[in-house]
């Protein structure tokens, strides 16, 4: 009789592998289903899936925003004139700015924006003679110097001028203030000779306080 129930046994553990080897090899999705029920049971619940962590503290997102508007500077001729105070009282949105960057962007051929000396006038006249020696008008003994000469001698040599200075300048914020270094300011360079008013496309992009 023992030997009767140890191959019934025998028997039965046979059956039950050769049904799990089937389930393994016609159905491994539904195997691995079940082997993994009792862990997510446990551990996956929703109980336990949504209690955050004792310690979790909310950090706030950064509130980040654009803003564009475009500035007039008055009209003035040929030299370069130090507009820092001009261009901030203009865009009063900069104080509320805590980390940002404020982009300006000239919207003319004949004029430009730099950032240069801020203390000594002498620097800004110093510059002006500076490009009119390297760039000569087109007149007198140097007349038919340049093709384009639609609006005067001073015409292609304000173009001239203006590639090389460039037509924007980029400036950090920093705690509602431009973040310049002591001695820079912003400038704005005029090549004609005749006033001319010029417009500037503001745009701020950054951190709000």
């Amino acid at each position: 009789m023992p030997t009767r129930n140890n191959n019934t046994s025998l028997s039965t553990l046979n059956t039950c592998c050769f049904l799990a080897l089937l389930l393994i090899a016609f159905f491994p999705s539904l195997f691995h289903t079940l082997l993994w029920a009792p862990y997510n049971l446990v551990f996956l619940s929703p109980k336990h899936s949504q209690t955050p962590p004792l310690n979790c503290i909310p950090i706030p997102t950064p509130i980040m925003s654009w803003s564009q508007k475009t500035l007039t500077l008055p009209a003035r001729s040929r030299g370069s004139y130090l507009v820092t105070d001009e261009i901030v009282s203009q865009l009063p949105e900069i104080k509320s700015y805590k980390t940002g960057l404020l982009h300006l962007f000239m919207q003319h051929t004949s004029a430009a924006l730099s950032l240069n000396e801020n203390w000594d006038e002498d620097v800004r006249a110093d510059m002006s003679d500076a490009l009119d020696r390297i760039v000569e008008e087109d007149k007198g003994n140097r007349k038919g110097l340049y093709r384009h000469s639609a609006e005067g001698s001073d015409d292609m040599p304000a173009h001239i001028k203006s590639a090389l200075i460039g037509a924007s300048v980029s400036i950090p914020i920093t705690n509602g203030k431009l973040a310049t270094g002591t001695w820079q300011g912003i400038w704005y360079l005029e090549f004609r000779a005749h006033k001319h008013s010029r417009k500037v496309v503001a745009t701020i992009q950054g951190e709000k306080m």
